[in-house]
């Protein structure tokens, strides 16, 4: 019962949850004004704005700050995991995602320029990699802003 308790009051981490939580709403709300449709997928996919990963990792770091002080090791940990994150996001998966566009470029040549579906005696793969994968630098800057909002308000 004192895990239950524990876990319940736990604040940092349920601000670090709401903050993720209203990340991946306000993708869905963004998605919907720009196409005009309510697609639920967007919630179980990473990329767009504003970025889930940014915005959770910057709450917990501004909730440790409050809680443990701003100078805590742990707010000097979670800080630094946060800066990891983003420049994950906006530089190592950005650059995964290019890749998987131009993958996926070379695949629709070989398909369209030859009636085989071999090359170099192996089948060519019909199914296309995942294209969005990370966050523009606009996209994680706005996560930022969420999380570190987020965590100040509540």
């Amino acid at each position: 019962m004192e895990f239950i308790n524990g876990v319940a009051a736990n604040r940092i981490m349920w601000v670090s949850l709401l903050a993720w939580l209203v990340a991946q709403i306000c993708k869905l709300l963004f998605h919907f004004l720009v196409d005009r449709r309510l697609d639920f997928t967007i919630l179980k996919t990473s990329g767009g704005f504003p970025s889930s990963h940014t915005a959770i990792v910057c709450a917990l770091a501004v909730e440790i700050g409050k809680t443990a002080g701003w100078a805590s090791s742990v707010f000097a940990v979670a800080v630094v995991l946060a800066l990891i994150v983003m420049y994950d996001a906006a530089n190592v998966r950005w650059a995964t995602g290019e890749h998987a566009r131009a993958i996926n470029r070379l695949l629709d040549m070989l398909l369209e320029s030859d009636a085989s579906t071999e090359w170099f005696g192996q089948k060519i793969p019909n199914a296309k990699l995942k294209e969005i994968m990370g966050h523009t630098p606009f996209e994680v800057f706005g996560g930022a802003i969420l999380g570190i909002v987020i965590a100040i308000l509540f």
